[in-house]
């Protein structure tokens, strides 16, 4: 399949490798930024534009890979009657790319992507929906192609996804981040913690998470709760999203 991309950020940088690596051409490259374009243009091979102008509409397909904003002014802009035109967004509805393309779809990857960390594509997960059976082959194929993870989601499951996708990596990744300041202001090497973080991602591979949660919560440890909350009295916002966590883990689990 011929591909071009609109957009040359963290997503369309590791798309346009992974359909590359599965054997797809990657045709053009478009981005505002013309050196972010010619950038990710030489990795794969394509041709760097930084014009909706100079879009070559003989391509298979077209990737909408920007910002959700971005994705509103493209439909009024981008007309391309016969081929297929996706976007990656987990939270817009594909219906939006409806005023561009008779054949359109949507092609999400719920992962973060950073675009110089090297990723194995085989296993990242694709959810597609389509504006009709045939388009959805061609999108089903495509994934396909680079990974053995795909799934049929509408645009409503797709939201839900992306909701949880932000909680368990956006939120997540922020806990992490005050622990790791929290162990920094006391000198306190945050590698500790590895081994811990590493075996509390190994639970999502054992069923039911509510049935595995531990800490002090669980227990009603209202002595250890009262003393770790002295230690942060001086943070009300840590304060209130440590009350916060500790009520969601009693209700939940009791």
């Amino acid at each position: 399949m011929i591909i071009s991309f609109i957009g040359s950020g963290n997503v369309a940088t590791h798309l346009a490798q992974a359909f590359q690596q599965a054997g797809h051409t990657i045709r053009q490259i478009m981005s505002r930024e013309y050196d972010h374009a010619k950038t990710l243009a030489a990795k794969v091979s394509a041709s760097p534009i930084d014009t909706l102008g100079q879009l070559d509409l003989t391509a298979d397909m077209f990737v909408l890979a920007v910002s959700d904003d971005s994705l509103y002014d493209l439909a009024l802009d981008l007309k391309t009657e016969r081929k297929i035109v996706v976007h990656t967004s987990g939270s817009v509805p594909m219906q939006i790319l409806k005023g561009i393309s008779r054949h359109h779809g949507v092609i999400y990857a719920p992962q973060t992507f950073v675009k110089n960390v090297e990723m194995d594509y085989s296993h990242l997960p694709f959810c597609i929906e389509a504006s009709d059976p045939i388009t959805f082959k061609k999108l089903e194929g495509l994934a396909s192609s680079v990974s053995d993870k795909t799934y049929s989601l509408n645009s409503d499951q797709r939201r839900v996804l992306h909701l949880a996708s932000v909680m368990v990596n956006n939120f997540g990744n922020a806990l992490n981040a005050i622990a790791q300041e929290t162990l920094n202001k006391e000198e306190i090497p945050f590698e500790i913690l590895h081994p811990l973080i590493e075996m509390t991602t190994q639970k999502i591979y054992q069923g039911n998470l509510w049935k595995l949660q531990t800490g002090p919560a669980v227990r009603r440890d209202q002595k250890t709760i009262n003393a770790h909350r002295r230690m942060i009295a001086d943070n009300p916002d840590l304060l209130s999203l440590y009350d916060l966590m500790t009520k969601l883990i009693d209700h939940a689990t009791h």
